[in-house]
């Protein structure tokens, strides 16, 4: 019962068969093989526009990387307060723009909100003795499990590119949010205004892919130089490529979010007919964060159960001495039997 993350579990068999057959022959390396080049066409054909699309091994990479092309070192990116970008990523973000300043904003669910960010912005009054602001970073699914809907989306890019700034969003878990939205890729990025795409995949089926998905095409004018210099320019790229065939192939990358989702809305709906537990956000994606007995969580962990803890400042308040804050990962590769197990487990005790 293993749900510390959608990271632990493994790559879907149609991946591995992929790269299998993509072990079998030989090919033009640095990106010149045609799985590379392929794989950029049928993320344009998934996306319905023109893109500039480049393979990455991690998420860490696609975001700052991404962020590089927005903003110089003197410039400055607003995110949430608990966003990657933020907090997981040992100031990458920071090595790739130059020296770029991170402003994280703190707010319960998530998410930030346009009136929060201009806000904000309002506070940069010292000329060219603050960072420029250059853009907002969203992360969609979020850190807390929730989404951002393509209306939020639009009202955030509405508030920002009158001002020159950029629109990124953090897409580790993007599959989970069109999913959950029941919307188009389009409809989630481009069409709202997002200019470019940090595109996981690894939490979803892949064994180390993500990519760097420009809608805003002049972004990406310099960015394969970019790209080397961060040393992200896989020699043997056929394999970050049919990996990125694969996953979008009929859909795959949408089935097994769907599967996550599922198993996570099933444990949410379990959870919830426990009355010492609590959920205080809506469940939109595959994460579940739950409020619980302290002593229960110990006896879960005790049992073998693997679930983190969580940070209780996600939640503006509301939590007792003797609670913590725990989170769920659903997979697309958990067992169902898993979450019925689980269920069981905390109902006996």
């Amino acid at each position: 019962m293993n749900f510390a993350s959608d990271n632990v579990y493994g790559v879907h068999q149609q991946i591995l068969d992929a790269l299998s057959k993509a072990n079998a022959a030989t090919a033009p390396s640095y990106g010149g093989d045609d799985l590379t080049k392929k794989s950029e066409e049928k993320l344009a054909e998934v996306f319905g526009c023109d893109l500039r699309a480049f393979l990455v091994t991690t998420g860490t990479a696609a975001n700052g990387l991404s962020l590089s092309a927005i903003t110089p070192g003197y410039g400055a990116i607003i995110c949430h307060g608990e966003a990657h970008i933020a907090v997981d990523e040992c100031n990458s973000p920071e090595h790739f723009t130059g020296g770029a300043k991170i402003i994280g904003l703190h707010a319960p669910g998530g998410k930030i909100t346009p009136s929060m960010v201009e806000k904000t912005l309002k506070g940069f009054i010292r000329g060219e003795h603050d960072p420029k602001p250059k853009g907002v970073s969203l992360t969609n699914a979020t850190e807390i499990g929730t989404v951002y809907t393509p209306d939020e989306v639009k009202a955030m890019s509405g508030l920002i590119r009158p001002r020159g700034m950029k629109l990124h969003m953090d897409g580790a878990r993007f599959a989970n949010a069109v999913a959950g939205l029941g919307v188009t890729p389009g409809e989630l990025t481009w069409k709202s205004g997002v200019d470019v795409l940090s595109f996981g995949a690894t939490k979803n089926g892949a064994m180390m892919l993500e990519a760097v998905v420009f809608f805003d095409l002049a972004l990406a004018e310099d960015f394969a130089y970019r790209r080397m210099r961060s040393g992200q320019l896989i020699s043997k790229s056929r394999y970050l490529g049919a990996q990125m065939l694969a996953y979008l192939d009929n859909g795959l990358w949408l089935d097994n979010a769907r599967r996550a989702n599922a198993l996570a809305q099933k444990l949410a709906t379990g959870l919830r007919q426990i009355n010492a537990i609590r959920i205080p956000n809506p469940v939109q994606a595959n994460e579940v964060f739950a409020i619980i007995p302290r002593s229960l969580n110990d006896r879960l962990l005790a049992s073998g159960a693997k679930f983190y803890d969580w940070m209780p400042d996600s939640l503006g308040g509301g939590i007792g001495e003797d609670e913590i804050f725990v989170r769920f990962v659903l997979s697309f590769a958990t067992p169902e039997a898993d979450v019925e197990n689980f269920l069981k487990l905390i109902a006996n005790g």
